[in-house]
Order: C-alpha cells, then structure tokens, then sequence
C-alpha cells in the first residue's frame, strides 16, 4: 500500500518528475498525496535570498507540498517553478495512522525541516518510540507512526553520519517497513526495507526509487529490487548495503519486460475498462506460448505430497476454482486457504509439501508472511504471480508468471482471468492432455471478444440500470461457479459499493433464504455441467420467493426474469462467467455514480500492511 516515488539526477524539476511518477502510482492509495524537494537557486531573476524570505523559505531548504484526496490532474505549487530541484520524494498515502489530513499526509519532516521521510508499512513500536523523542524536546505535527522516523534520524545525527542515523533508527523499528528519506544537507536518498516493497530505477546519471515498478519504466528498465534488511542510497552513484552490519554489499540488475506505453488507458476513459478488454489477448498468449512452464509447474505439484493453494481477495477466488479443476480434471487433491489464515493451518507441513502462492503483486503481506513460515518448515514454495522480481516472485522455489501486463486498476480483473487459465492448463498438463486445456480456453477467449461486442454490452449497461438500485445483490454458483459465485460478488462490492453476497446454491436451505424478499436481485451462474439442473432449482427457490432472477450461463430458461448467454466452453466457462461479472460490475459503478472505477473508496491494489 500507499505510492512511494524519489528522483535524484541533474534535471531541474525533480518535484515534478516525482509528481509524474506518483501518478502511475496512486492506485496503491489515494487518501492524499505530497511532495518535498531539496531546493536550489531561484530559476528566475530575482535575488535568491531575497526570494526565499519573500516566500518565508530562509529557514529551510525543503519545499514540501501537502494535499488531502486524489492527486487527478494536479499541478505543483508555482514556487517548485520557481527553484531549481534535482532531488525531490513523494507519496501518496493509504492511511493507516492518523486520519486523512493534510498533517498527517506524507513526506514528514524533523524538527529542523532538514529531513524528510515517506513510509509503507506500519511503525508497530512507534509510541513508546514517539514517547522518549517527546521526552528530548522534539516537536511532533501528525497522528502518524511515520514521523518519529524523521525525528529518530535527526536525534541520531548528532553523533552518527545519515546512513548510519537511518540504519540505526530502522533496527529500532518492529513491523513490515519501507522507507525513503531526503536529508537536504546532502544530495542522495536513502532507502531501507523489511517487508514492504520498493524498487531502484538506474537511468543515464540519474536514478529513481518507487514502490512499484510501473512508476519506473517510464523512464528506464534497469532496475534493482531491493531485498529485505537492505539499505540503498543513491546520488551521483548508488550504493547497497546490509542493514543489520552497514557493510556494503554488491547488488545485481534486472530488466523490466513490459513497455511504459502498456500502463496507459489508451482510448479508455478508465483502466478498469481497459483492462477487462485485454482478456481475450491474456487468455490467448497463455494458451499458445505457456506449454513448457506449464508442464514443468504441473510436474512440481505431481512430486509433491500435500499440495496447498492460498491467495488474497481475488487470487484466493482463483485458489479456490483451482481445487475444483484439479479435482474435476486431474483427479488430483488440493488444499486451499486465504492466505492471511494459512498461518494457522502450517502445523501439518513437512519437506515434501508444496505451498502454491497466487497473486498479481506478489506484494500482498497476508501471502509473503505464510509463505515464509512454510519455507522455514521446509516447505517447497511454488509462485504464480505477474510481478517479476516481486517479493514471492524472488522467494519462491518454483514460478510461473500471469503474464497479464500491467493491472493498474485496484479491481483485479485481467490477473484473475490469468491465474485461472494458468490453473486450468496446469491441471490439463497433469493428465498428459495439455492440448484439450488449450483448445477450450481459445474458445473461450473468443466467447469473451463476442461479450466485448457493443451490441452485447448494451445487454449487460440495460441489467445494471435495473440493479443500480438494489440494496442487496446476491449470487449463487455451484461447483466450480461457486468460486465464480465469489469472485462477481467481490467485482459488485469493491467496483460500486452496493453490498453483495455470494452462495453455495445448496446453502439456501441453511439460512440464506430469509435474505430474499421481493424484489431482490439473485445473480444465478448456469453453466451446462453437472451442476445445471441443481442450480436451477435454486433459481426456481429464490423466483417463489419474489426474487429477480438474472441468468448466466448457455442455456435459457423461463424462471429467468432477464438472461445473458455465454457459450459452453466446459472448464472454461468460467472466463466468460467473470467477463459478464466484471462488465456488470463496472457499468454499475457507472450507474450508482461513482466516478473513477479504478480507485474504489477505502482500497488499494497492493495490501503490504496487515
């Protein structure tokens, strides 16, 4: 969670290169954004001394800019034009600590305006921290755990150099952490890590820091993604070095394989949009260049004894389809759990298990924390993730990348598509029957560019004004489509907010039915297998009691007060399934009024925190 962007190099206009990237960057919080530059000579006429008392700067040479909301379209202070910056950091903040004000928006500085300091992650220790730096005089602005960061360093270079004032202040801090730190009586940047992300840019005499990747390749592809208990500073030259000793250590590079033009909405008024239309494209290229990856993956779950899937939100929906395909087609058994309660479950794990971890960021906490456990039990690791050089990426034993491209929307959408093709031709492969995988999802990816089709999406915008109103949206899948059944709830509630709730259709007769009244809208996934005729008595249960029933699936049928078809692609229909689901969902959004899709309240793409 939240953006973190730093630029060092000879341009002039640091802050508003730091702007950009914190841009490419907001979908991994937007509750408010900031930015400090180190500033030089003004680049106008007039007298710089002069300048700075005018602009009541003669006290500080960091010019910091703080705002609450969405950074949009906006546009730095007119005095960052003023001044020369060639080194300048910036955030834009997922909150945690303290509310969304301005005061407790980030970068936070010391008491001598000298440093500067962005965070991800949570200080778990920082009142008693906080307490005995109050105890010595310093004077704190913000609610946040991040700003005794600032002041812990500045007590420390009393009598320590600033590497060695963060190192030492970082050691002191308990919890997952990332931060990246200005100190204006220098011109570097010092980054230091223990669980959340960040990654180093190497450009032409220039370097970069960000959270993510994406915000980096605009301006190169060369990259280095620091490790935990690592600390980089970077100036002129850059310099790596272990937390734990301050020894400087080397560091290898890594190339970034997707283009910076590939992060742009293109002729989309929204990247969630965007991204949905790509499905055909994810789903195709998995199909037609994945064989060897495929086989050598399902040949790592053969080996195996006990083989758990896990993922987050939309990954575990994927885990959970994954059980079901391995079941239904490999005859293989599989375990599944959300990653945040796998920890609980680690007990039975030996050497020759196989924990499989799924996610788009390979970022998510609630993944690297039990999949660490696991490892340390002995435990093979096993990755399927889009994010190279990612965190589980870098830890797991085996891996095989989505090859989704860049999800910058929060919603997940095209990576979950990824996951579950990848999981189906995984379980074809594991019965030595690779090419019947390949053929069905070909299929489906061209029942998928047929939904695409304006004429279909009329059908779906007309389904989503109906429903717009709705308090309660209810979906109901058996099998496999149970999974799908979740995934399209997610879809409803993170992309309009309109409270959803998906079941088991066998569950109805256990408590779910007093939910339904009349009026109440019932989303039934039909797919033409072994769950049809079941799932339809369901729908003909919930129609009794007053329910509006919208059928999915390639059958018609009169209990449904509106329908809309997909093919039967047979293990495959589901990519068709959650195509419709995710459309709905954003037409809804659309509907309800919400305005940007691709930032829904209160979320961000990448959970690094607990």
């Amino acid at each position: 969670m939240c953006g973190i962007f730093a630029y060092v190099g000879p341009r002039n206009n640091a802050a508003k290169i730091v702007l950009d990237g914190l841009r490419l960057l907001e979908y991994r919080g937007y509750d408010s954004w900031g930015i400090a530059a180190k500033i030089e000579n003004a680049l106008r006429s007039s007298e710089p001394k002069d300048l700075r008392r005018k602009l009541k700067l003669e006290n500080s040479k960091i010019l910091l800019e703080k705002h609450v909301g969405k950074i949009g379209n906006a546009k730095l202070n007119s005095q960052f034009s003023t001044f020369k910056s060639r080194v300048a950091i910036g955030h834009t903040r997922w909150a945690t600590h303290g509310g969304v004000t301005v005061k407790n928006a980030h970068p936070h500085l010391d008491c001598t305006k000298t440093i500067a300091v962005l965070h991800n992650g949570i200080i778990e220790n920082f009142a008693e921290i906080k307490k005995e730096l109050i105890k010595k005089g310093h004077k704190f602005i913000s609610e946040t755990d991040t700003e005794v960061a600032s002041h812990l360093i500045e007590d420390n270079l009393k009598t320590h150099n600033f590497l060695d004032s963060t190192r030492l202040a970082f050691n002191q801090f308990k919890g997952m952490n990332a931060l990246v730190i200005l100190n204006a009586n220098s011109n570097k940047i010092v980054a230091v890590k223990n669980g959340s992300p960040l990654v180093v840019g190497i450009g032409r005499n220039e370097m970069f820091i960000a959270s993510d990747a994406a915000g980096i390749a605009k301006h190169t592809k060369q990259v280095i993604f620091l490790e935990d208990n690592q600390m980089v500073e970077i100036g002129k030259t850059l310099s790596l070095y272990s937390l734990p000793s301050g020894k400087a250590i080397k560091y290898k590079t890594a190339t970034l394989e997707w283009d910076f033009e590939e992060a742009d909405r293109g002729k989309y008024k929204h990247f969630l949009m965007k991204e949905i239309a790509e499905q055909p494209t994810v789903v195709e290229n998995i199909a037609t260049t994945r064989d060897s990856e495929v086989k050598s993956f399902s040949e790592v779950i053969r080996a195996a004894t006990g083989t758990f899937f896990l993922g987050c939100g939309t990954a575990s929906y994927a885990a959970l389809a994954g059980t079901y395909l391995f079941s239904r087609i490999a005859k293989h058994h599989v375990n599944f759990s959300i990653g945040s309660e796998f920890k609980y479950l680690e007990d039975y794990l030996t050497p020759k298990s196989l924990v499989v971890a799924i996610s788009q960021s390979g970022e998510t906490i609630d993944v690297i924390e039990p999949i660490n456990h696991a490892k340390a039990r002995g435990a093979q690791i096993g990755a399927i993730v889009n994010v190279i050089g990612s965190t589980l990426y870098r830890t797991a034993d085996h891996k095989i990348l989505l090859g989704a491209g860049p999800e910058i929307a929060v919603v997940g959408t095209k990576s979950f598509i990824a996951m579950f093709s990848l999981l189906l031709l995984i379980a074809f492969a594991l019965t030595g029957n690779l090419s019947h995988g390949k053929k069905i999802l070909l299929k489906a990816a061209k029942n998928t560019k047929t939904i695409l089709k304006d004429s279909y999406l009329t059908k779906i915008r007309r389904v989503a004004k109906q429903l717009a109103r709705a308090k309660h949206i209810y979906v109901l899948g058996r099998g496999l489509s149970y999974a799908t059944a979740l995934e399209a709830t997610l879809k409803i509630k993170e992309t309009s907010c309109i409270h959803a709730e998906g079941f088991a259709g066998g569950e109805l007769k256990h408590g779910v039915m007093a939910l339904i009244e009349k009026g109440t809208p019932v989303i039934v996934f039909a797919p033409n297998d072994e769950t049809h005729d079941e799932i339809i008595s369901n729908a003909q249960e919930v129609k009794a009691r007053g329910a509006f029933v919208i059928g999915i699936g390639p059958r018609n049928n009169d209990i449904f007060d509106k329908f809309l078809p997909t093919e039967d692609l047979g293990d495959a229909t589901l990519i068709s399934q959650i195509t419709i689901s995710q459309l709905l969902a954003y037409f809804l959004a659309l509907e309800v009024g919400i305005k940007d899709p691709d930032k829904p309240r209160n979320l961000a793409k990448s959970v690094t925190v607990k």
